[in-house]
């Protein structure tokens, strides 16, 4: 299956979906973190390439309702990452994931399909994050870990918190590979 994972440049989600054989590429406006298969530049320079499946993880800077009390100083930005998540959204990709935290794109574009939890795929921390499906069926959990700690909300101000915060856990990724890899 050819995959391709936008938004990341973290090489996670890519990674995993590489272990269990797939081609898969991660593309972001930054390098990858990890070597890999990995395109630098727009998603839109290479979404028409004739992929299976598509993760998408759009900025969730304008859209995360954790900054909703920021909304009305970025109506223009709110508005082009909307129109950034409708473009990722109707893109020819036959099965498409986009994820991201609760946002505001519950209330402007759709409901999400699903809320997962990193402890449903064995971290044992707290993080919503809503999944937007197209012909992908839902996530379901890999192993419950106990002990529920909000570490990602109470990360600490710092230079690359935005980048800490971002970051797909591997559970959740390894879920995605082995769920929806065959799907």
């Amino acid at each position: 299956m050819r995959v391709l994972i936008a938004c990341e440049f973290s090489g996670i989600v890519r990674d995993a979906f590489i272990k269990q054989g797939h081609d898969a590429m991660s593309c972001d406006l930054l390098s990858s973190e990890v070597p890999g298969p990995h395109y630098v530049g727009d998603i839109f320079d290479v979404i028409d390439r004739g992929w299976d499946l598509m993760i998408a993880h759009p900025p969730c800077t304008h859209l995360a309702v954790s900054g909703a009390r920021w909304f009305k100083d970025k109506r223009t930005e709110q508005l082009d990452a909307l129109d950034f998540v409708r473009r990722l959204l109707k893109s020819h990709i036959s099965k498409i994931a986009l994820e991201n935290p609760i946002s505001v794109i519950s209330s402007k574009i759709r409901k999400p399909d699903q809320i997962v939890q990193p402890w449903m795929f064995g971290h044992g921390e707290t993080k919503s994050t809503c999944l937007w499906l197209k012909n992908l069926p839902l996530l379901v959990p890999t192993y419950i870990a106990t002990g529920r700690e909000p570490r990602i909300h109470k990360m600490p101000p710092s230079k690359n918190r935005w980048k800490d915060r971002s970051r797909t856990f591997s559970g959740i990724a390894k879920a995605m590979a082995q769920q929806w890899g065959g799907s």
